[in-house]
Parts: structure tokens; sequence; C-alpha cells
């Protein structure tokens, strides 16, 4: 796993690290009960603070992404994917909330709302 993080960039570093990580994660690359780096290794690796790691790998526990034992280090949690995908469907919701109320306010009927998210979903990029 490789963590690249920019002072340029315009998210803090922590969240850089915690979404690299979680992305790991969901894309297989790191597994359930696989360790991930020390915060101390990690801080070393990317020349940043100890404090900073910390408050990724603390984000990314609150998460359930990670699980943290003392004296062991941390691990990558078996919940993590249900978790992910629920967090992503909460999103989904939202955004076809806002799509709905347009539609209605537009008076575009169902049928028509439907066959837009069809033709959207199934458009290759």
């Amino acid at each position: 796993m490789e963590i690249v993080v920019s002072n340029k960039a315009s998210r803090p570093l922590y969240e850089q690290i915690a979404t690299q990580i979680k992305s790991a994660i969901m894309s297989g690359e790191l597994k359930a009960g696989e360790a991930i780096p020390s915060v101390r290794a990690m801080a070393k690796s990317l020349h940043i603070s100890i404090l900073t790691v910390q408050k990724a790998y603390s984000t990314l526990q609150e998460d359930g992404f990670i699980e943290t034992t003392a004296g062991k280090g941390c691990y990558v949690s078996a919940q993590n994917q249900d978790f992910y995908l629920e967090e992503q469907q909460k999103k989904i919701e939202e955004k076809f909330s806002e799509a709905i109320e347009i539609a209605r306010v537009s008076g575009i009927t169902l049928d028509k709302l439907l066959n837009l998210i069809t033709l959207l979903y199934e458009e290759e990029d």
C-alpha cells in the first residue's frame, strides 16, 4: 500500500491518508484482518507528524474501517465493506431526493425519470 500526501492539496493531510486507506480497503488491496503500518512507521515514511497520522487512524477507526489493539497494532476491520456501502447508499438517496424534487416541480413523470436514470447508469464512460 502506497500513501501519497501533498501539502498543496485543499484537503488536510489526515483526510488524504484516511481516504487512501479507505480506497485500498474497498478495492480489496487491503483485506480484513490485515495489518496496516503503525502510526510511527506511517508518519516516518510520509515525513509528517505522528499526530496527523493518529488523527487519520482515529477517523478510520470511528468509521469502522480499522481496529486497533493495544500493543499489537492496527488491522483492517471485517465490517468495513457493509458500513461503506451503507454510507454510499445514504449519499445516493440524498441525491435522488433532490432529483425527484426537481422532476416533480418540472412536471417530469416517474417513467421519464426512471428512463433517464437507466440511460445514465448504463452509459459507458
